[in-house]
């Protein structure tokens, strides 16, 4: 299930000897051991500097916990005035299942971003694969959704990622997806 066919996931080396259970564990035990970068909170504006989505397209208002190379934590605030409220569905509006793996891949992309410099200008993150996908809670407006992401295994600027979306507390949805840094042969205006 991959949107880059000539990428061959498998060959990717691991990063970590064995990948935590609980991705809060990932973050902590990457804070203690003093691999942070210094940078622990992404700020909407330090976010749109990193990534090119724009609104309404953007689905991470801020992102918290960030270690270089290990994990990240996004934020989204589910608002009653989203775009998609209207058509999905009126009576009883749900967030499509579909956005949150997004939102959790624009967080994976900030994790990537951050840690390898990448410029807005010329270079953009490309999802590549995503598995293992589960819906365990509906998301709806006044929502706050947090994405815990930490990278599985890395190889130059090929990364692959497991996310948890939770809100209130309980896992709301998880997924496992790569993503890689292509060049844009002309930046679009």
């Amino acid at each position: 299930m991959s949107t880059l066919t000539d990428v061959n996931t498998a060959d990717i080396v691991p990063t970590h000897k064995e990948v935590p259970a609980n991705l809060e564990d990932a973050a902590t035990n990457a804070v203690v051991s003093g691999t942070t970068s210094g940078v622990t909170v992404l700020s909407l504006e330090d976010i749109q500097k990193l990534l090119p989505h724009r609104y309404p397209f953007l689905l991470v208002d801020k992102a918290e916990n960030f270690v270089a190379g290990t994990s990240i934590t996004g934020v989204k605030n589910v608002t009653h005035n989203e775009p998609f409220f209207p058509g999905h569905f009126p009576i009883d509006p749900v967030m499509p299942g579909v956005l949150i793996v997004e939102a959790m891949a624009q967080t994976g992309a900030l994790l990537m971003s951050k840690t390898l410099d990448v410029a807005v200008e010329g270079k953009v993150i490309m999802f590549m694969s995503i598995d293992g996908v589960r819906f365990r809670k509906p998301a709806r407006p006044g929502d706050q959704l947090y994405m815990k992401v930490i990278v599985t295994r890395q190889r130059g600027d090929i990364f692959k990622f497991r996310g948890e979306t939770f809100i209130d507390g309980k896992l709301a949805a998880e997924a496992d997806f790569a993503a890689m840094v292509v060049t844009v042969a002309q930046p679009v205006p």
